[in-house]
């Protein structure tokens, strides 16, 4: 009894000297993380040099090249296996020719239809009919195609979906479902499980087309290959006048009701014999984007991961104005870099982490969390060794619209309450560190109408079970996507408190002992 009197206040003692010789050894590497230094690397990130940025262009190449070269320099190692610090992605940009003919004639490019160059494959199908489908909708609450057979036949739709009372009726509130965004390629999906070999759409606002339109029509944008999308059937848009054709009795009244958003009746789903052949041939040209990934190797867990992202690409420079992207996410970008530093001047120093924190920063974002989605369905670390992702998305800037008293002192945390019930615990007693700010929770319901959880790339790892947490402002009235999202606007006081929180976080859960728990579901929804 008397042993353990005396061995407990040893212990005690000993706990207390390790957890104050931890505590000082993040101070200390905290401490590296300065505001001057975020403005530095600031400068260069939202440079006119790098061009705002956008996926696929130079700009984003000149800025993924920087940031490995920021790697090399802090002594970051890269990923085996990668192109340097670099993991490829392929874009494509396709180019598109088509040739229709309807009862033998054929119709006119530009005049009758167009035929987008995303959503087509070369091919050639034909047809002895067109089958009108009302708004091309099979769904378990309403559908087009409970009382017609479209196999082997071109189906005619409108876009969009219906209502009932002031409410779609599909979602049953006043918010548009899948088949209205994205709407078309589902359409076209659908058509194409249903038998159909070809599909006609008719817009109900775009009653012909813009020289810009048909110049557009014939090559896509860059754009990401989703893996499982499949090949849809090919279509053509066409104008009304030529619709009015197809539909010669009924194209003006289904018209407006379909402005009014009125359900299509059975009567109305009728079948034109009219014979159809449709020829496409696409070229496609590919080009590759980045993610941009640095390792600090850990030591006892090193098998185990911890993440910290953001996205270095903007929108790129249009009608000769550059769109600087300072805090979206120039600012997020630099936080990593700042990090990354800090992490590896304590491996330096022989007090590296005890897990693999990998520094990672994405392209893509902007178009629709491209580069993340590639990662964590081509992951180079294991998702289930993945202990968290900590993702940082515009936190060089006040909201504007915040009317708070600590609205210099604050930021928005989305995923806390999610996924793992070890996070905001972590994360709290991190900020408490680091001096308290607002950890402000606004933005963390999913069904927030603004959807901030399923905007940034934390979500591609969430979606994969990895619990994360993402770091905002809620910058987004003001030069949200502007050119004059510009450094100087960019708080390097609140920026640098920020970013030093962050780096609590990633310090406690790179050290603990357990990987985070995963022991809450994952929210329902999707982007």
């Amino acid at each position: 009894m008397k042993k353990t009197i005396y061995l407990l206040p040893l212990a005690l003692c000993c706990f207390s000297f390790s957890y104050a010789q931890k505590k000082d050894k993040a101070d200390k590497y905290a401490a590296t993380i300065t505001a001057g230094d975020l403005k530095k690397q600031l400068t260069i990130i939202a440079s006119d040099e790098m061009e705002g940025r956008e996926t696929g262009t130079e700009g984003q190449r000149k800025a993924a090249a920087y940031i490995e070269s920021q790697f090399k320099k802090m002594g970051l190692a890269p990923v085996a296996g990668l192109n340097g610090y670099q993991q490829l992605y392929p874009l494509y940009q396709d180019s598109l020719s088509s040739e229709i003919t309807v009862n033998n004639q054929p119709l006119v490019y530009g005049q009758d239809y167009i035929s987008p160059a995303p959503n087509n494959e070369t091919g050639n199908n034909t047809s002895a009919s067109i089958i009108f489908a009302g708004y091309g909708i099979d769904d378990s609450t309403y559908s087009d195609y409970n009382s017609i057979d479209v196999k082997g036949k071109v189906v005619i739709f409108f876009l969009g979906e219906p209502k009932k009372e002031g409410k779609y009726i599909i979602s049953g509130t006043n918010r548009s479902s899948r088949w209205t965004y994205p709407g078309l390629s589902i359409k076209l999906a659908m058509a194409k499980a249903r038998g159909a070999v070809g599909a006609f759409v008719i817009s109900q606002v775009q009653e012909s087309f813009t020289q810009r339109a048909i110049d557009n029509s014939k090559k896509s944008t860059l754009y990401f290959p989703r893996e499982g999308a499949g090949t849809p059937v090919n279509y053509a848009l066409l104008s009304h006048t030529y619709a009015k054709t197809i539909l010669p009795n009924t194209f003006d009244t289904l018209l407006k009701q379909v402005k009014s958003f009125q359900p299509i009746a059975t009567s109305w789903l009728t079948e034109n014999k009219l014979p159809v052949q449709l020829k496409y041939n696409r070229f496609r040209t590919t080009v590759n984007a980045s993610n941009v990934a640095g390792v600090v190797e850990g030591t006892d867990k090193k098998d185990e991961y911890v993440f910290c992202t953001a996205h270095y690409d903007h929108l790129g420079k249009h009608d000769g104005k550059i769109y600087y992207g300072a805090d979206d996410d120039g600012s997020g970008t630099c936080g990593v870099l700042e990090m990354a530093e800090a992490f590896a001047k304590a491996k330096k120093a022989g007090n590296g982490p005890r897990r693999t924190m990998v520094f990672m920063t994405v392209s893509g974002e902007e178009k629709g969390l491209w580069g993340s989605e590639y990662y964590s369905d081509h992951p180079f670390f294991d998702l289930n060794k993945t202990s968290a992702d900590l993702n940082t998305d515009m936190v060089g800037r006040v909201d504007t619209e915040r009317k708070s008293a600590d609205s210099l002192n604050y930021v928005y945390v989305i995923g806390h309450d999610k996924l793992s019930s070890d996070l905001p615990v972590i994360n709290e007693a991190a900020n408490t560190r680091n001096g308290a700010i607002t950890l402000d929770y606004k933005f963390d319901d999913p069904s927030d109408q603004e959807r901030i959880y399923y905007r940034s790339d934390h979500y591609n790892f969430a979606r994969k079970g990895v619990p994360v947490l993402f770091f905002y402002d809620g910058m987004l009235k003001a030069d949200y996507h502007k050119p004059t999202d510009t450094v100087d606007k960019i708080n390097f006081e609140l920026y640098e408190k920020r970013v030093r929180m962050i780096f609590y976080t990633a310090w406690e859960i790179a050290n603990r002992d357990d990987m985070l728990k995963r022991d809450i579901p994952l929210p329902e929804g999707s982007r």
